[in-house]
């Protein structure tokens, strides 16, 4: 499927190609794109001039539209985009919940106002977004949350706490599941945003076992949030945050392409573990695993692809988003794991210079990588969705 308007699609590859190798960084070539560690540090001069120069282009977005800053592109060309950046060893500098969720979401669902000041800067990469969804007493059941707000006339005000709000300590705005009726569970909810540099918003960091705080404790007290900032009705929240799931679910499984990256484990093995006279892994039985992993990831990556170009005429993700979210989000476990098989004791360091850098994250990688199945909603709660939704089978749970 082409979407280049009667283009040519190889001018268009040839223009990013010279975009790209004239304006990214060669300081940054094969660097981790700093957005996806979970520890941030300021980024550096070459870091910032690559976000800038990829949010004005638009390119970090490409199929967003032009008016809100995206690159107005097609996927096709978005996909040219993609592989080119790939090419020159470059990352998409434009990313996080803002683009992997809220954003697509607010495209759909906002208004014209509501879109002109939120997308923009998201597009630019200038604003960094977290969910409150989750709350301790409302994980799976997320109907079943408490947090309130209050009608104050032209904004409301703000109590509760939320769980597992990832990404909390570096945001500057959250898009957020209140309760404004406590008559109704499903439809009592209301999605409004807000910034987090405002007093009444505390976050914690929640340290995990891979060492890092990717997830915080969020707490709000008195949190003013704009009647101009509800997005869809008042109590009409939930049937949003059903649809901003589902691009959750496609960003998670790395439909939304930036979950399929990385060194490759062909590359890997041929480093740690050796080659034989034929230049092939010297492992035969690491070899075979290997290259079944890596044709069930292209396998993945044209499937997702599909789904992509199928959801751009059905108005969005579909319910097959589940299906994804678990295949790639197990993908990716077992990517981890054979990394660590493959670097044996040099990919268990923990701290010390007897191991590079990518060592010391394969194993943090491996450890942080056991969530991947549970954010997003679990393999569980994904396994129901497509029971339900997909295959069209009973609930069991109503004859029991």
């Amino acid at each position: 499927m082409a979407d280049f308007g009667g283009g040519d699609p190889e001018a268009f590859r040839k223009e990013v190609r010279e975009w790209v190798d004239a304006n990214f960084p060669a300081e940054l070539k094969g660097r981790p794109n700093p957005m996806m560690r979970e520890e941030r540090a300021k980024p550096s001069e070459a870091q910032e001039a690559w976000r800038k120069a990829v949010g004005a282009k638009g390119w970090g977005t490409p199929t967003w539209p032009s008016q809100y800053g995206g690159g107005g592109l097609g996927t096709a060309e978005a996909r040219i985009i993609q592989q080119e950046f790939g090419r020159a060893g470059a990352y998409n500098p434009i990313g996080g919940m803002g683009v992997m969720m809220f954003g697509p979401t607010l495209l759909e669902y906002g208004t014209e106002d509501q879109k002109l000041e939120h997308i923009p800067p998201i597009c630019r990469g200038d604003v960094q977004w977290c969910q409150g969804f989750s709350e301790p007493g409302a994980g799976s059941d997320l109907a079943a949350l408490q947090t309130r707000a209050e009608d104050k006339g032209d904004h409301f005000l703000i109590n509760g706490q939320k769980i597992w709000t990832s990404g909390a300590q570096y945001a500057d705005w959250c898009f957020c599941l209140v309760r404004t009726d406590t008559s109704k569970k499903h439809e009592g909810i209301s999605f409004v945003l807000f910034t987090m540099h405002q007093p009444g918003v505390e976050v914690r960091p929640i340290k995990l076992i891979a060492g890092s705080s990717p997830f915080c404790e969020t707490f709000f007290t008195d949190v003013r949030a704009d009647k101009k900032n509800l997005v869809g009705p008042l109590n009409g929240g939930w049937t949003i945050a059903k649809r901003l799931l589902q691009h959750e679910r496609g960003g998670l499984s790395g439909a939304g392409g930036g979950g399929m990256g990385g060194r490759s484990l062909v590359d890997l093995a041929r480093e740690y573990v050796g080659v034989d006279a034929q230049g092939r892994i010297a492992d035969p039985d690491l070899r075979t695993r290997v290259v079944q992993h890596e044709i069930e990831g292209r396998s993945f990556q044209q499937t997702a692809l599909r789904a992509m170009l199928e959801s751009k005429g059905n108005s969005g993700p579909s319910a097959a988003t589940s299906i994804m979210k678990n295949a790639g989000t197990s993908w990716m476990q077992l990517r981890h794991e054979l990394t660590l098989e493959i670097m044996g004791h040099q990919g268990l360091g923990w701290e010390g210079d007897a191991f590079k850098p990518e060592e010391l994250g394969a194993v943090r990688g491996w450890l942080g990588g056991k969530a991947f199945t549970i954010y997003g909603g679990s393999q569980e709660v994904q396994s129901n969705i497509i029971s339900k939704r997909i295959l069209g089978l009973p609930d069991l749970t109503q004859h029991n």
